[in-house]
């Protein structure tokens, strides 16, 4: 760089009506003359894309006044041209340039584009000046920039105000979760074990959500030591070992293996520096070798007892093996090109492994480039890679049956429970699951469709769920773009939201519940009216309002007319059919609320009884009126 045909090749501008983020306004090149532009061709499931945005910040960073970086993103999966989806991509990945949302591929064919990630850097005279693909982009247009800057500010051709921006993140509010990635359970003791993503730490809950203990500071670092000391860097993968009671962490973005002793209270960095692998790395010596994006973790034990550490390095398109105790790591399946090719295991071909299970004989992996769910078997030197569902890089869609028909988009996470492996099916909102036995692949939860419901298999909804975990016949489910713990029966398929709490949530028995006065209302169809009042200086929170539900002592007089919870609304209005008589209401639910100055929300569970009388010539309905007190 500069190439030789520097100023020659005018840059396409952005068509109109386009969609764009982190930005109060449309953007186009002509009026960003006299900047250098740096177009990033991307799309939010690709593992190469994502290692490219920390090059981009350091780039924005030391020219902050010259360089203008705009995100083109371009979708691969149906499921990223939503703008809602990339805007949670934003959130999740701390992008703080310009996004346009490319759904139809305008711009790219423009430039014609042939892979993500393509980046183009442009002149402040409106000309292409440079072109790559791939990773390691930041060396390259650094030394671009330091070239042209200068020649371009002798010609007086470069403007320095700055570009006003306005980033996502600043509507968004704050959540007891940020962006959960993965969750692992045990039975024995009782608890859950989440990776609280975005906050960069960990949490452990019991199984009703209350949380026990926070395992780091919650900045982003790479530091060991007691919980309250480490750090960590947007964590996935977790793993409970019960037999040494350990925790095992993928600490993705700091391409790490960490390992938590419970007794012990402290965190010490298994494998990894902090830096990201070369493509071609084949082993790792412990903690000074890099990694590259570590998204999952799994032990197993062979039949002599030996434990292997296995660990799905979504970065090079592999899993890998680690020895637990001193580190020590090398390639157990994948060849390292990107693509859905079945075979031995150093010969196959995987595509961004990103969650593991296991069966005791087999490890059951989800292949999220290819839309897969695929097995190999453990410790077997000639164990052939196995797709059970997936066809191609570009094959993806939501279709129940067996391959080679059925069909995922873009799976993130699976669990084995009761002879079935539950399937994270994300991009399409949903938990599948796949009988090993007949080799059938069928939707169990979710509506197939973007949004936040709890209730019935068929009409839950989640959005981007990555990770699961099955613990005493439940399927809790870490619903990522939501910031929610769900939980779901396996027997009835029920989904209701786990209330996160840094302390038990208030009794719901109805000796603990608060009696209301008795009120009268007529017969016939009408409304129960929850009035919330909230204290002063708090709102809903715009992401989780909560919800109630409400049961009558004698469903002869008063009849819920839906069942399930309900969403919280100010106020809220559950449908009834009352007929003349006594009963008694109980309203159960919580109330999520955040704190207006400072974004801090809290959650309210909340359980009330009503006396309730049925008589002709009084009014249509009832109004309960509930003052939330302050936490102050």
């Amino acid at each position: 760089m500069p190439p030789t045909d520097y100023g020659t090749v005018r840059a396409p501008d952005f068509p109109a009506g386009l969609q764009w983020l982190n930005t109060p306004r449309p953007l186009s090149l002509r009026n960003l003359r006299g900047k250098f532009v740096l177009l990033d061709f991307w799309t939010f499931c690709c593992i190469n894309c994502m290692h490219v945005l920390p090059d981009l910040k350091r780039l924005e960073h030391k020219y902050p006044d010259e360089l203008v970086v705009i995100g083109v993103h371009s979708a691969k999966f149906a499921n990223e041209q939503q703008t809602e989806s990339i805007r949670n991509a934003i959130l999740r990945y701390q992008i703080e340039h310009p996004v346009v949302n490319d759904h139809a591929f305008e711009v790219w064919q423009h430039y014609a584009v042939r892979a993500w990630p393509t980046l183009f850097l442009i002149d402040p005279k409106g000309y292409i000046v440079g072109k790559m693909s791939g990773e390691g982009v930041f060396a390259p247009f650094d030394e671009a920039l330091k070239q042209l800057i200068p020649i371009f500010e002798a010609e007086g051709a470069l403007d320095r105000t700055p570009l006003t921006t306005r980033l996502e993140h600043e509507d968004a509010p704050e959540q007891m979760l940020s962006f959960p990635g993965k969750i692992a359970g045990d039975e024995a003791s009782g608890r859950l074990f989440i990776s609280d993503s975005n906050h960069h730490r960990l949490l452990i809950t019991d199984l009703d959500g209350c949380v026990q203990a926070q395992i780091g500071r919650g900045d982003a670092g790479l530091d060991d030591g007691a919980f309250d000391e480490a750090t960590f860097r947007q964590p996935q993968g977790v793993y409970f070992d019960a037999a040494t009671e350990t925790l095992y962490v993928a600490d993705t973005e700091n391409h790490a293996l960490r390992r938590v002793d419970l007794r012990a209270r402290q965190v010490e960095t298994l494998a990894g520096n902090g830096a990201q692998a070369r493509f071609g790395t084949t082993r790792a010596k412990g903690p000074a070798s890099p990694l590259n994006s570590p998204w999952d973790v799994l032990l197993h034990r062979d039949a002599k007892g030996r434990a292997r550490l296995y660990v799905a390095m979504a970065g090079p398109h592999q899993l890998w093996v680690f020895d637990p105790e001193t580190g020590k790591g090398e390639i157990y399946a994948g060849d390292g090109r990107e693509n859905i090719v079945d075979g031995k295991r150093l010969d196959a071909q995987l595509a961004q492994p990103s969650g593991l299970a296991s069966d005791g004989a087999f490890l059951y992996f989800a292949d999220s480039e290819t839309s897969a769910l695929r097995r190999v078997p453990f410790g077997k030197a000639k164990g052939a890679v196995e797709t059970l569902v997936g066809q191609g890089l570009f094959e993806f869609g939501d279709i129940d049956g067996r391959y080679p028909d059925a069909r995922l988009q873009h799976p993130l996470g699976v669990a084995f429970g009761g002879g079935l492996v539950y399937v994270a099916d994300s991009y399409n909102h949903k938990i599948k699951r796949y009988d090993p036995a007949d080799g059938v692949l069928t939707s169990f939860l979710g509506a197939g469709r973007q949004g936040y419901r709890d209730g019935g298999r068929a009409e839950a909804q989640f959005n981007e769920p990555g990770g699961l975990a099955v613990v005493v016949g439940t399927l809790f489910i870490a619903d990522t773009n939501n910031h929610q713990i769900r939980a779901a029966d396996l027997e009835t398929g029920r989904v209701r939201t786990l209330p996160i709490a840094e302390k038990p949530p208030a009794a719901a028995t109805l000796d603990a519940a608060p009696r209301l006065d008795a009120q009268t209302v007529a017969p016939g169809d009408g409304l129960l009216t929850l009035d919330i009042v909230l204290p002063g200086g708090f709102a809903p929170n715009d992401l989780n309002t909560g919800a109630v539900s409400a049961r009558s002592a004698d469903a002869a007089v008063a009849r819920p007319a839906t069942d399930g919870p309900h969403p919280i609304a100010y106020p809220t209005t559950l449908p009834f059919t009352f007929d003349e008589g006594e009963t008694e209401i109980t309203l159960d639910g919580t109330i999520y609320y955040c704190d207006k100055a400072n974004g801090h929300c809290l959650l309210e569970p909340v359980t009330l009884r009503l006396p309730l009388r049925v008589e002709a010539g009084a009014a249509a309905g009832a109004v309960v009126r509930l003052e939330v007190a302050s936490q102050e």
